[in-house]
């Protein structure tokens, strides 16, 4: 019996160490661009809150250093300051950001018969911010040589030389960043990418009636005041 365990346990231990042979490692910095699901089910499964928050903290410097344009209130800043509150804000933002995402594809998600828990899409989703380190250096070097034609809105001047190449990145980025939530949601929920991509564009409709609701009442309202 004693040696029936022992080569029980042996070969346990033996089928143990094959499978953590056996599973993919995978640099989810790199893999994401092309296997956004394979990546997805990898940082569920194997990365903790702490790295999504980490890939989150960096990906959202270059959101939010995008999001600076035609910003004309951080005109009177320093460049080298506003780099540093990008730095500053971006884990803030980006566990917020995914938060609120993960929590709207979380409960859209059901209606698909989904099966993935919050913690999954929240995992899953730091994800959509890898794409953002790529316009980092773009809107750095923005910043840095001409901050009036990247926070101005009224500016006059002769645009950049980076100005194209960072609108065409921001764009590209975006485009790529989306089609990372749908493979992100769609291994989450162990759902098809149709039923993923009307997880995530179901909300955003009802959000675009929401404020455009909102911003219709209250241009009537402003009216209203003004034509008393």
């Amino acid at each position: 019996m004693q040696l029936f365990y022992y080569f029980g346990g042996s070969l346990m231990e033996n089928f143990n160490d094959t499978q953590n042979e056996e599973r993919p490692k995978m640099n989810p910095f790199i893999s994401v661009w092309l296997h956004p699901k394979q990546t997805a089910r990898y940082m569920i499964n194997e990365k903790s809150i702490g790295f999504a928050i980490l890939i989150m903290s960096i990906g959202y410097i270059g959101s939010i250093m995008s999001g600076l344009t035609d910003s004309e209130f951080f005109t009177e800043l320093s460049p080298w300051l506003l780099a540093l509150l990008c730095v500053i804000f971006a884990p803030i933002a980006g566990i917020i950001g995914t938060a609120i995402s993960a929590l709207i594809t979380w409960l859209f998600g059901k209606l698909f018969k989904g099966t993935g828990t919050y913690s999954d899409l929240f995992k899953g989703l730091s994800l959509t911010a890898v794409p953002f380190i790529v316009l980092i250096p773009f809107y750095l070097i923005w910043l840095i040589t001409s901050p009036e034609s990247l926070l101005d809105p009224n500016f006059m001047g002769s645009l950049p030389w980076i100005f194209w190449p960072a609108i065409l990145a921001s764009i590209v980025v975006t485009i790529w960043s989306f089609v990372i939530s749908v493979g992100v949601v769609a291994e989450a929920h162990q759902i098809t990418n149709w039923m993923a991509f009307f997880t995530i564009f179901i909300p955003g409709i009802i959000l675009f009636i929401l404020f455009f609701v909102l911003f219709f009442i209250i241009l009537v309202g402003a009216i209203g005041v003004g034509m008393m």
